[in-house]
């Protein structure tokens, strides 16, 4: 930890990145300390660093000299409360989803072309086995609830019961399943 200079916190106030810098010196071990203590799913170490970083620079930007306590205790609840604060946002519920999510593989390639060839020809296999298999109801209510339809609206749509669309659609996804 860099020895104190009480003329510090002003200068940085007045825009010396000398001051600046040395204040983050000072102040960095604390930082650290912090971080360590505030990670969880959603905050990592480096960001909970970074939000004490933004707490330093927030007591230098609002810090008075007229001020009690002093600048180092005022400095150390502002690091403290940002970190804690980001932590209470990390853990709230509605971040589960992004903390929860598995990160996409950095090195996946696109498919080559002859990838993407025995992907097309898989594709026509499946829809000409398709064709062949349904009948033409079977095949009508297929598609029209793979556009998002329900069954109530596929039903009169087609102009059948709902019991009608119900079991082409059954007899659909059961050849469909046997023919995997």
């Amino acid at each position: 930890m860099k020895q104190w200079d009480p003329t510090w916190p002003q200068a940085a106030h007045d825009g010396s990145d000398a001051a600046v810098a040395a204040l983050v010196a000072h102040f960095m071990p604390l930082v650290r300390r912090g971080a360590r203590g505030c990670t969880c799913p959603g905050l990592d170490f480096e960001d909970a660093v970074q939000e004490g970083l933004i707490g330093l620079l927030r007591a230098v930007r609002s810090y008075r000299p007229d001020m009690e306590p002093g600048f180092e205790a005022y400095a150390r609840a502002s690091i403290l409360n940002a970190q804690r604060t980001a932590r209470r946002k990390a853990g709230r519920k509605k971040n589960s989803p992004l903390n929860q999510s598995v990160p996409l593989d950095e090195e996946a390639e696109a498919p080559g072309p002859e990838q993407l060839m025995m992907e097309r020809e898989a594709f026509s296999d499946t829809l000409g086995r398709l064709n062949r298999e349904l009948s033409s109801l079977e095949r009508r209510v297929l598609r029209l609830r793979l556009e998002g339809c329900r069954v109530g609206a596929i039903a009169r749509r087609l102009d059948i019961t709902t019991k009608a669309a119900e079991n082409a659609l059954c007899r659909a996804r059961r050849k469909i399943k046997r023919g995997k």
